[in-house]
């Protein structure tokens, strides 16, 4: 069932944070009703992973009454979540002033990129946009190449939907102590921002340097990175404390090289000793290095692609990877041990639901004729 069992959430459907944020909620057992274009009816697949979970109704927001049914839905909502540019659901009639008139208590959920308000909130953009912006992606490669974009993780995903996810549970945890609903503002630079708050306190510390690659934890040190292996394959080394660099030296025969047993924390060397990691790890094969160190408390994995990781038998064994509606996905995630969430259902097709889930809703099935009848489902 999830802790967020009794929980109704309307999600006036967008595209990337704003689903993300709602399949976590319907995840952990929030009863998520997906508000999708009238247009869009039928559309759908069970690949839509990010649609997971919930129901879904199919609404015209052009007509009338298809905005006074979202409004009465909203009575009996605890939450909405919507992504559109600022000011869009205010000309829908569906902004939250009108939406607070219906039900004091709602906490309304907003995602964007930029913000709500701010120079450019008005502009378009994407997550490789707004995570530049915040100092994110200027801070991602190596010495000698530009920056890289970590697909679109950090923005949308990290800075943006989860954030709106963690956003509307604590609005909805102070709405049933004060009895008053909200408004989240989540951007997508505020969110990816936040993401770098130890790294911005290290830099104002002084022990991090502006450049790319020179630094800890950004391929600058030779002990914490990726190294190719005989066969072509990758590994990762993540032994930053000493103890687990001690074991690194030992797993690679070069506990007693003085260049490396005295000099982890010489940023100068850093560069030759990595060099020389890469010719260590050059001379065995991935599979090779894993009967070596996998298990061990060297701080080391394989680097797998998709395919590998649904086989792996950590992920195996943790059920990491679940199936749904035939379509092999990541699980529910974090996870409770009195209330643990369901296996999510599959994707719906928009507007799969409408009769269905409306009178689940409270809507009684007189109104939802007169709503086809006008054309607004």
């Amino acid at each position: 069932m999830g802790p967020l069992n009794g929980i109704r959430i309307l999600e006036i459907a967008g595209i990337g944070p704003g689903p993300f944020c709602a399949m976590m909620l319907a995840d952990q057992g929030a009863d998520v009703l997906r508000i999708d274009r009238k247009s869009a009816a039928g559309q759908g697949s069970q690949f839509d992973v990010l649609n997971r979970g919930r129901r879904s109704v199919a609404v015209d927001l052009k007509n009338p009454a298809g905005v006074e049914l979202v409004l009465d839905l909203v009575t009996h909502a605890d939450g909405l979540i919507e992504g559109f540019r600022p000011g869009v659901m205010e000309r829908l009639g569906l902004g939250p002033e009108v939406c607070h008139e219906r039900n004091a208590k709602l906490v309304y959920g907003r995602m964007t990129g930029w913000g709500q308000d701010g120079t450019i909130a008005h502009s378009a953009g994407h997550d490789i946009n707004y995570i530049a912006l915040s100092g994110v992606l200027g801070s991602i490669g190596r010495d000698d190449s530009g920056p890289v974009p970590p697909l679109n993780l950090v923005g949308d995903f990290g800075g943006g939907g989860m954030m709106l996810a963690y956003g509307m549970v604590c609005g909805l945890l102070e709405a049933k102590r004060s009895g008053q609903g909200q408004v989240i503002d989540a951007a997508m630079t505020d969110g990816s921002a936040l993401l770098m708050a130890a790294i911005f306190g290290l830099r104002s510390a002084g022990i991090w340097q502006s450049e790319r690659g020179v630094n800890l934890l950004d391929t600058g040190a030779h002990f914490y990175d990726v190294y190719q292996c005989a066969d072509g394959e990758w590994v990762s080394i993540g032994s930053i404390e000493p103890q687990f660099y001690a074991l690194l030296l030992e797993k690679t025969g070069l506990s007693e090289d003085p260049d490396f047993r005295d000099r982890q924390r010489d940023s100068k060397i850093w560069p030759e000793l990595s060099k020389r990691l890469r010719g260590v790890f050059r001379q065995k094969t991935r599979s090779e290095w894993c009967e070596i160190m996998e298990g061990s408390d060297v701080c080391f994995a394989p680097v797998l692609n998709m395919d590998e990781a649904l086989a792996h038998p950590h992920n195996v064994s943790r059920n990491t990877f679940v199936e749904v509606g035939g379509v092999r996905q990541p699980g529910p995630s974090p996870r409770f041990d009195r209330t643990p969430a369901s296996v999510p259902t599959p994707p719906p097709k928009a507007g799969e639901h409408n009769r269905e889930a409306l009178v689940d809703w409270g809507i009684s099935e007189d109104a939802i004729d007169g709503l086809e009848a006008d054309g607004a489902l």
